[in-house]
């Protein structure tokens, strides 16, 4: 049975972690809008790939039902590279609660329940989630385990409680990290399969280029210009922190997040970019 690395969403860094470990397997590779998807697949088919597409709103359980079974249809699900969802600039707190927060519980959930023994996954999260202040013991376990049709309940979650698109942003990619230490425990671990976050900065892609010349354009600036590394990242970077996390080499790695962001986050913490 052919082996199965599904990528959801076709951005620059879903498409270079899939480029490093989709060798001699089928890629199904799914955005919200086709047109996206057939245009990365026409990239990766013509560097040798075997690629599929579809069409999926992670914001959806029907969606994303109907993305598992056609991956299940394929072969064996041996791989997951979660990479889609909003920032803060592009949506509202209610539409970036759906989708960053409950949208990767649910692929977190629905792809936990088929992947394959020695199967594994990453999900792409943010550095942002790194820079909200320390939630309470409870409001972590509560973000890590309430049930995914419940999450968006949590009273930490009601729009009277965040305080904007960012807010609504940090508190998701937070989030994001608490429900992969979850699944990584329980059911990813009872299928025999790993699952990690990773939690890029500022990564050069085309959004990254809207930002920078947009209206938060000077505070990013100034955010690399501080950093450590005094530069931007670019999406082979992650892909090769991808490639650890998915494969062999990777195998005592799960239910860890790995922040990669030039030093941005130590020195929003420690150094010249911290608050005055």
């Amino acid at each position: 049975m052919p082996q199965v690395i599904v990528v959801i969403g076709s951005g620059l860094i879903g498409q270079a972690i899939a480029r490093r470990v989709s060798s001699g397997k089928k890629v199904l590779l799914a955005d919200i809008l086709q047109k996206n998807a057939e245009a990365a697949a026409l990239t990766m088919s013509n560097a040798g790939f075997d690629v599929s597409t579809t069409t999926v709103d992670v914001s959806s359980r029907p969606s994303v039902e109907a993305l598992v079974a056609k991956a299940v249809g394929m072969g064996e699900v041996s791989g997951v590279i979660h990479a889609a969802g909003v920032s803060p600039s592009q949506a509202s707190p209610e539409t970036i609660l759906k989708v960053d927060l409950y949208g990767t519980a649910l692929v977190l959930e629905a792809f936990g329940d088929v992947i394959a023994s020695g199967g594994s996954a990453v999900v792409i999260a943010s550095q942002s989630g790194h820079r909200l202040g320390a939630l309470t013991a409870e409001q972590d376990k509560a973000l890590a385990l309430t049930p995914t049709e419940k999450l968006l309940s949590l009273p930490m979650l009601q729009l009277d409680q965040i305080k904007d698109s960012l807010h609504a942003y940090q508190i998701s990619k937070r989030g994001n990290s608490l429900r992969v230490k979850a699944e990584a425990a329980t059911r990813w671990a009872k299928r025999g399969a790993r699952v990690n976050t990773i939690s890029p900065g500022i990564i050069i892609t085309p959004l990254a280029k809207d930002e920078l010349t947009g209206p938060r354009g000077e505070g990013y600036r100034r955010m690399i210009d501080l950093s450590p590394v005094m530069r931007a990242g670019t999406p082979d970077e992650v892909g090769n922190v991808g490639a650890l996390l998915m494969g062999p080499d990777g195998a005592f790695i799960t239910g860890s997040d790995f922040l990669m962001d030039g030093g941005v986050t130590a020195s929003y913490f420690y150094g010249e970019l911290a608050p005055k």
